[in-house]
């Protein structure tokens, strides 16, 4: 799977950023996608996903309320919706998509195969 995530910016505490992912080289219906981090001297970490098939989405704690993560499967297209922004969700974001995938080791980095390329998000306080 080919992964473009796109919708970085600069946004201001508290505001409000929408994140793309579009995939291509595998039916979408058929991907959990999900969205990771990193800051700066940071390790990558679990934001969000949605399984494939319809599934269940997961979220981490310190976005849960905040984030939302969606799918358009027929625009190949996954989104994410982070509102109440803080100073500390600065990071390059990065969707990942899986084929194969059980829910308790979505949020792990190893399961994912593919990876795109990365949209900063930059948060001023």
């Amino acid at each position: 799977v080919q992964l473009q995530a796109s919708g970085g910016g600069l946004v201001q505490a508290g505001g409000s950023l929408s994140l793309s992912c579009t995939a291509s080289g595998r039916p979408f219906n058929g991907v959990t996608i999900g969205w990771f981090r990193q800051a700066p001297s940071k390790e990558r970490e679990f934001v969000a996903a949605s399984k494939q098939y319809g599934g269940a989405t997961f979220y981490a704690d310190s976005v849960k309320g905040r984030f939302t993560i969606s799918r358009d499967n027929a625009r190949s297209t996954a989104y994410l919706q982070m509102n109440s922004l803080k100073p500390e969700d600065t990071a390059i974001y990065y969707c990942a998509a899986a084929t194969r995938m059980i829910n308790s080791a979505i949020s792990y980095t190893q399961s994912y195969d593919d990876w795109g390329q990365g949209t900063l998000v930059t948060v001023s306080s």
